[in-house]
């Protein structure tokens, strides 16, 4: 429970808010110190995925659910209106499109569901599934076309056009927090990219 909680702070410390994530530079800087170590692991090929498994978007209240509450924390010139209409104008970071009708908008896991499955959750219980589908660290706004493009790919086989270092930061920082593995392909991508990250 220890390494537990010591990876949990290290993954706090360098979170990128979500806040942060529509205004981001072309390339996000590397983190000040060290990102936790991943754990690696062949993917669980054999872990089943079915998407019911893992209950998102939870409702919050006042007609608002998880993905209502992420446009409007990840979009700018936000209103709110009747059962919880959200508009405003959004930066799709994987590929820099400027949206500004939220139902062009998808709600990306940035470690997709499936890959979760593949990479040591198959224990996990509904809740610990619910927990991560609705964890707004690990849930971005982006662009119907990207998030289709990216489907359950790691970076080994899929990298967004835009500010690779701050997606790749985001990727370990989700695995490190739910103590996710990661397979050799993967982390030779990841630390493919991370070093040549600006600092």
């Amino acid at each position: 429970m220890k390494i537990r909680a010591l990876v949990l702070a290290l993954a706090a410390a360098f979170t990128l808010t979500a806040c942060e994530l529509p205004e981001a530079p072309a390339e996000t800087p590397a983190p000040q110190g060290e990102l936790p170590q991943l754990r690696e692991a062949p993917e669980d090929t054999g872990a089943r995925y079915d998407r019911d498994d893992w209950p998102h978007w939870d409702y919050l209240g006042d007609g608002c659910d998880v993905r209502d509450q992420i446009l409007q924390d990840q979009g700018r010139s936000i209103r709110v209106g009747d059962n919880c209409k959200v508009t405003g104008e959004w930066t799709s970071v994987y590929d820099g499109e400027i949206v500004t009708d939220a139902g062009d908008l998808d709600i990306d896991h940035i470690v997709p569901l499936a890959e979760v499955a593949r990479s040591g959750s198959r224990d996990w219980t509904e809740a610990e599934r619910e927990a991560y589908a609705n964890d707004p660290e690990v849930l971005v706004a982006v662009t119907a076309s990207s998030n289709r493009q990216k489907g359950d790919q790691d970076p080994a086989t899929w990298l967004p056009e835009q500010d690779r270092c701050g997606y790749v930061t985001r990727w370990v920082q989700a695995k490190a927090k739910y103590d996710l593995t990661a397979d050799q392909a993967e982390l030779e991508a990841i630390n493919a990219v991370l070093r040549h990250c600006p600092r």
